[in-house]
């Protein structure tokens, strides 16, 4: 069976696919395109070389596994079409993800960024607006791997952990979730809103004029999903009126982050270049679920993390 690979995992991890009856094709993604080498390509192993190879010419793939969680660099209509089975790296980021989460929501609380700035200044000033992050309310803007283990590394810190999903159904480590047609309503009672949505038709645009615009005045956003989900606009507007008190941004609209957005001169913004995944585990996690997938595929089993392609996670 003929697999594409994007990413060489070393010699060891490559052979154990082998192993397991795969023959493997490797190739570069920022400018693959399809050759004949790629006619009997069965399954495809990537993050996103779709803007340059065309899927359609790929008459026998029949899979996808995926590196990353997302799936919006995905041609999802040429997927449906031509039958192929979507797979995600769901849960390959989450660990370190939680704990960027933590990280950003101590570093605003604490005003780590003015520290700082004053350090480069070696000036000696002690602020005295600091708050305690004990008792507040942190909400999660979807409850899936990436939040949970958000909200399990909060449990020590004495907060209300509230989460919002599609139905308002209950997940371990959250005190209490609410549907989605009652984010407004939890928005407007949370210190700390964490975005880990995924994207989707549905959810572009979540966090638009109208939402920031009920968020209490002193509460903070941290974005670790997507940028779309945010009206970028609104949201800069919002930060340079202080009517939010501040924002954590991983994430972005467009990337990397034009020299000359306004957000890279707001004291009350916070930015990192779409880093929170980031750690010394993510190519052992994300290869352990594809080899996992790869003997499942092979041996005929239901593949791990599929992608439900009508709800787009």
């Amino acid at each position: 069976m003929k697999a594409l690979f994007t990413y060489d995992y070393g010699e060891k991890k490559m052979q154990s696919i082998k192993n397991l009856g795969y023959e493997i094709v490797l190739r570069k993604e920022g400018d693959l395109v399809y050759d004949e080498k790629l006619r009997d390509i069965e399954a495809l192993f990537c993050y996103n070389p779709f803007s340059t190879l065309d899927i359609a010419k790929m008459k026998k793939l029949k899979w996808i596994q995926l590196s990353s969680i997302g799936i919006d660099q995905v041609p999802l209509e040429k997927v449906k079409k031509q039958g192929i089975i979507l797979t995600n790296n769901k849960g390959g980021y989450s660990v370190p993800m939680g704990e960027f989460i933590v990280m950003k929501i101590l570093e605003l609380f604490k005003n780590s960024k003015t520290f700082h700035h004053q350090q480069q200044q070696k000036l000696w000033k002690i602020d005295t607006s600091l708050i305690e992050l004990y008792n507040k309310r942190v909400s999660f803007i979807g409850t899936g791997s990436i939040a949970v283990e958000g909200a399990k590394r909060l449990q020590g810190f004495g907060v209300e952990i509230t989460g919002v999903n599609t139905k308002g159904r209950d997940v371990e480590y959250f005190h209490k979730c609410y549907p989605l047609k009652d984010l407004k309503e939890v928005l407007k009672h949370s210190d700390v809103v964490v975005l880990t949505i995924p994207y989707t038709g549905e959810t572009h645009h979540l966090i638009d004029d109208e939402a920031l615009a009920v968020m209490n005045p002193k509460a903070y956003l941290i974005n670790v999903s997507r940028g779309t989900i945010v009206d970028q606009q609104a949201l800069i507007r919002h930060l340079k009126e202080q009517s939010i008190q501040g924002a954590a941004l991983d994430v972005f609209e467009k990337e990397p982050l034009p020299e000359d957005s306004p957000l890279w001169e707001l004291s009350n913004a916070d930015i990192t270049p779409h880093n929170s995944w980031v750690s010394e585990m993510r190519n052992q996690r994300r290869f352990d679920t594809l080899y996992k997938n790869c003997d499942r595929y092979i041996s005929g089993e239901p593949l791990i993390n599929e992608v439900d392609l009508n709800k787009g996670y």
